[in-house]
């Protein structure tokens, strides 16, 4: 019997953990929590409006852009290309396009490039075939770029590619080869 008291004895001498430091421990764990689900919560929004950027900056760069429509023409003397005339029209769903040849900021700028050649900023010129001509090129539209290269020595079966790049949006790509015989107007096909 004397075992059995001595162990309600030893039990009643131990201490346990208030209700107080309960509270305060798990209050603790509450705010840790709390803080965690903050850190994450921001992390995941900055992170949501950045891709909301990317995107937006992505379609705007393609919203812009030129597309080719219907042959490249090449107008020779028989021997060299003294200008090359392309129809461009607006992507679809793009926004307008700035096609000023006269316009000194936001101005679409046209490249000529060979094996031998490498020439920025070609004169150009434009020529409205369905459209308001107030020189924004509009969904529905359509204009005609002449492009002056007569400076450029092109001669027959000679690759060679046109950049045009309008202010906003992705630049368009023209690779052609001149024919092997030059006449007066040849399709680039």
């Amino acid at each position: 019997m004397s075992k059995i008291l001595k162990f309600f004895k030893a039990t009643r001498e131990e201490e346990g953990i208030t209700g107080l430091e309960t509270a305060i421990i798990l209050i603790a764990f509450v705010v840790v929590a709390t803080v965690f689900a903050f850190v994450v919560l921001s992390t995941g929004l900055f992170s949501s409006e950045r891709g909301k950027e990317a995107v937006y900056s992505g379609l705007q760069k393609t919203e812009g852009s030129l597309e080719l429509r219907g042959s490249v023409i090449a107008t020779t003397d028989g021997t060299t290309v003294s200008s090359i005339v392309f129809d461009v029209a607006n992507a679809a769903g793009g926004e307008p396009v700035d096609l000023d040849p006269a316009a000194t900021n936001n101005k679409m700028v046209v490249d000529y490039r060979d094996a031998n050649v490498n020439d920025t900023n070609l004169a150009w010129t434009v020529n409205w075939l369905v459209g308001n001509s107030d020189n924004l090129l509009s969904e529905g539209e359509l204009a005609e770029i002449n492009l002056d290269v007569s400076a450029e020595n092109l001669g027959p079966n000679q690759p060679f590619t046109i950049e045009v790049k309008p202010p906003l949006g992705g630049t368009m790509t023209i690779a052609r080869t001149t024919p092997a015989g030059l006449d007066t107007v040849v399709d680039l096909h």
